[in-house]
């Protein structure tokens, strides 16, 4: 039935009318499809509802609830009596729902989330670039350039600069360059120099010759630098 569900709304709230003699299972179906029908158009709204021609038991509102916000981007901030002046009650609620939001963002630091971050050009001497993630470089950075970032880093070009990924302490971390002949390279806690690095290469025992690109990582409390190929990736933990 169409008109099993319908949905009206106002400027600050909504009235869903139920069909009273439909059977419940089949009324929260309607419901389900009427609400993904019309996501789109709530787009995260905050607003107040009330239900009309139906009279309905606390674990039946419950579900109707559950189903609303599983289909749909509408937040609702409260749940009103019709008999009730609804325009006036909706605006009080909406407001207060929206006064509480901003003052807990207020009060919370907001810690932004790990991502990837992409920098096109070469950094050169004396600039810096920062990330709370992982980065990737669309560029050189040339010596005296510099890259510090919480997760890993990706030079897609030549690094000839100072790199410092995982610097929370995740020696997890991994450095990946086109061209790996960097100034200095660091891990989590642990520091390697451009002689440093270079000697750890020793730990491809069967390579005869430089391959691009290079991977550097931390194994055994040690920064390696070998060929990117699977025996290295099978080295590295991924967090």
């Amino acid at each position: 039935m169409d008109n099993a569900v319908v949905i009206k709304g106002s400027k600050n709230g909504i009235t869903v009318f139920l069909d009273k003699d439909m059977p419940f299972d089949e009324l929260l179906k309607n419901v389900s499809d009427k609400f993904k029908n019309a996501s789109k158009f709530f787009n995260n709204a905050n607003m107040a509802i009330a239900f009309n021609g139906r009279t309905l038991l606390p674990d039946e509102e419950k579900k109707i609830l559950d189903v609303i916000s599983d289909v749909s981007e509408l937040n609702i901030v409260c749940v009103l009596d019709e008999n009730g002046d609804m325009n006036r009650i909706c605006e009080e609620a909406v407001k207060k729902a929206l006064d509480s939001v901003e003052k807990h963002i207020e009060k919370e630091e907001i810690k932004p989330q790990p991502q990837c971050m992409f920098y096109k050009g070469t950094l050169r001497s004396g600039q810096v670039f920062e990330a709370d993630g992982s980065v990737v470089i669309l560029g050189d950075v040339n010596p005296g350039g510099k890259v510090i970032a919480k997760g890993n880093v990706i030079v897609l070009g030549n690094l000839k600069g100072n790199i410092f990924a995982g610097v929370d302490g995740n020696e997890n971390a991994f450095v990946v360059a086109l061209e790996m002949n960097p100034m200095q390279i660091k891990i989590g806690d642990i520091i390697a120099r451009s002689s440093d690095a270079g000697a750890k290469i020793a730990k491809s025992k069967n390579k005869a010759k430089v391959l691009e690109p290079k991977i550097a990582y931390v194994y055994d409390q040690n920064i390696y630098i070998e060929d990117l190929e699977q025996n290295a990736l099978d080295d590295i933990i991924v967090e």
